[in-house]
């Protein structure tokens, strides 16, 4: 029997972390100094589409990616910018900004929803370039 449901680990990083709405991310995405991050699938981004200038780090591999000790390291996370999270509904980005938090990034946040509830919005949304393989 698990000691603790995802319900439970979502509510309790809804709890620790910042979360914005919609409204409150449109006002960052172009500003300088912000990284929106999609935490989401490819196969979802390719089906749904992203946020323009949101760089994809999925969430399997996000830990990895921020830890300059990591051979997967990834530079966008070396700057001193604010990571603005989201994932679909918004679950999976509040557990993965809860997880950053913890790993010493102070500037990191989510948005409310998910990427659902920023194409509801009407929030600019672009299609995913798909790579060719040659």
């Amino acid at each position: 029997m698990l000691k603790k449901g995802y319900k439970q680990l979502v509510d309790e990083a809804f709890a620790q972390i910042k979360t914005y709405s919609v409204a409150e991310a449109l006002t960052k995405l172009d500003q300088a100094g912000v990284q929106f991050i999609d935490v989401r699938d490819v196969r979802e981004l390719e089906r749904e589409g992203v946020i323009p200038g949101a760089f994809h780090a999925p969430r399997g591999m996000i830990e990895f990616w921020v830890d300059p000790d990591s051979p997967y390291f990834r530079p966008v996370f070396e700057d001193n910018k604010e990571f603005i999270l989201f994932c679909a509904a918004g679950w999976r980005s509040a557990l993965t900004t809860k997880t950053l938090q913890d790993m010493g990034l102070e500037r990191v946040a989510h948005i409310e929803g998910g990427f659902g509830a920023w194409k509801a919005a009407g929030a600019p949304v672009q299609e995913k370039e798909v790579k060719k393989i040659v």
